[in-house]
């Protein structure tokens, strides 16, 4: 049965009451809002939970490029932002496709009873997403340094700085994969989004009202000290809630099966990465560097619709994985269901607010920012087409679709690069926004193919 919204009371998932009239009306509503002990009504509050998370942090977030807009200018932001581009896109490639697998590979252990190897996981995940992290990094440093000659001179130190950060944003991430794993999402969010988000403005706002000169080099000092202190905070109560979750015992360690599973996923995650972050990286090569960063506000502002499909992605992984491990499929398809209506609606309606008031909030930037209201238009489209079939990327990687999902990654990613350079330059950010918008229609188009032949799943918003 469908409500006003096209959300789905699973039965399978939700068993209620067969309760009528009045009271069966309230009951059934009172279990929509506080929730109840379902998987359903359990997700709902962790997706809730991610939700809240990343829409302080996008608060946080915006306060903190706001300032750094103010206080930088056009010109030493832009070289920020593009230097900052890079360290969110390599960071994210750069733990294997670990912190994504580990919400596939800790449920599978659990559910097997095989403990050495999840104590195994546990510890030997992030040593080694450090150690192999700190060696690209340090290879990154020398390629820097023999391009030094071809780069602009405002950019080389910046740089650096974002090698040497590498290593924690690694380390970060796959802890937060693992900590969702374990529905600890607060602890694996909260460091990256809140407290690193927190720190870059407090570091920054010192540095600032110190009469120190604000430019791309003090604001990425501030970004890796944040992303260092945030990562170690993070270990540390990692590490004692683990203690205290999982039994002490003998460990084993299966490098060469975690990398199985994790590299193709690697390669969804990294094509979805180049695919988040081409239009930046591309608009930076043919435009003014004030031009990048008015983009790149209208990216910021825009981006509380990503934060709700980011949600549920983040809470409803590891429960594909569960329920295909235990061969539940009729869990598995209403679970399905209710996770792209939850992504679907709310996205939309986020998506109205967000194009309604998007001049004022570009104006907090400054007054030369407003100049990029009409692109937000044009940015909406993708997004919301995307939120029409949810998390489904994370269903096939949970279901062993990995490489057919890397697939149609792949190939949006190669139509965004080339739309890119050929609309960018001419058109500057509505080319840019044209061009992620049209390849994310593209992309949305073939993973519903994909997950109805290869899966047998309806995996649209609206209709059958």
């Amino acid at each position: 049965m469908r409500n006003a919204w096209g959300l789905f009371d699973l039965a399978v998932m939700d068993a209620e009451p067969a309760t009528t009239g009045a009271a069966g009306l309230i009951a059934r509503l009172r279990g929509k809002l506080t929730g109840g002990s379902s998987e359903a009504s359990l997700t709902r509050r962790l997706a809730g939970t991610i939700f809240v998370i990343r829409v302080i942090s996008a608060g946080l977030a915006y306060v903190s490029q706001v300032l750094l807009a103010r206080w930088m200018g056009t010109s030493d932001y832009g070289v920020y932002v593009y230097v900052w581009t890079w360290v969110l896109l390599l960071g994210s490639m750069m733990d294997f496709g670990i912190s994504a697998s580990a919400q596939k590979i800790i449920p599978e252990y659990r559910t097997g009873g095989e403990h050495a190897l999840l104590r195994g996981f546990l510890s030997g995940s992030r040593w080694l997403t450090f150690a192999v992290s700190t060696l690209v990094s340090l290879a990154l440093a020398g390629i820097v340094r023999l391009l030094s000659p071809w780069i602009d001179p405002a950019e080389v130190l910046p740089l650096y700085i974002g090698c040497m950060t590498l290593p924690a944003f690694v380390v970060a991430n796959t802890q937060d994969g693992i900590a969702r794993s374990h529905d600890w999402m607060q602890l694996g969010l909260m460091p990256q989004f809140i407290i690193r988000q927190a720190l870059i403005i407090g570091i920054t706002a010192c540095a600032f009202l110190l009469g120190y000169h604000l430019g791309a080099v003090a604001a990425m000092v501030a970004s890796a000290a944040a992303v260092w202190i945030a990562m170690t905070g993070q270990m540390v109560v990692l590490n004692r809630k683990l203690a205290d979750h999982i039994e002490p015992g003998p460990k084993a360690y299966d490098i060469s099966g975690w990398l199985a599973v994790s590299l193709p996923i690697l390669l969804v995650e990294s094509f979805y990465l180049l695919l988040s972050y081409t239009d930046v990286l591309v608009l930076q090569q043919f435009r003014p560097s004030d031009e990048v960063g008015v983009y790149f506000a209208v990216v910021k502002t825009l981006a509380l619709v990503s934060f709700i499909h980011y949600a549920m992605s983040a809470t409803t992984a590891h429960r594909f994985a569960e329920y295909n491990a235990s061969g539940d499929k009729a869990r598995l398809s209403a679970y399905v269901a209710h996770a792209i209506n939850w992504t679907f609606w709310p996205s939309l309606a986020a998506t109205i607010v967000l194009l309604a008031l998007g001049k004022p909030l570009l104006w907090l930037f400054g007054p030369q920012f407003t100049v990029g209201y009409d692109i937000m238009f044009v940015a909406a489209i993708g997004l919301v087409v995307r939120a029409a079939i949810g998390p489904v990327e994370r269903l096939l990687n949970m279901l062993g679709q990995q490489k057919i999902c890397a697939l149609a990654y792949a190939l949006a990613f190669v139509m965004n690069v080339v739309l890119c350079i050929a609309l960018g330059p001419r058109y500057g950010g509505h080319g840019a926004a044209a061009a992620t918008s049209i390849s994310l229609t593209f992309e949305t188009v073939l993973l519903f193919w994909i997950v109805r032949q290869r899966l047998g799943l309806h995996v649209l918003a609206f209709g059958r």
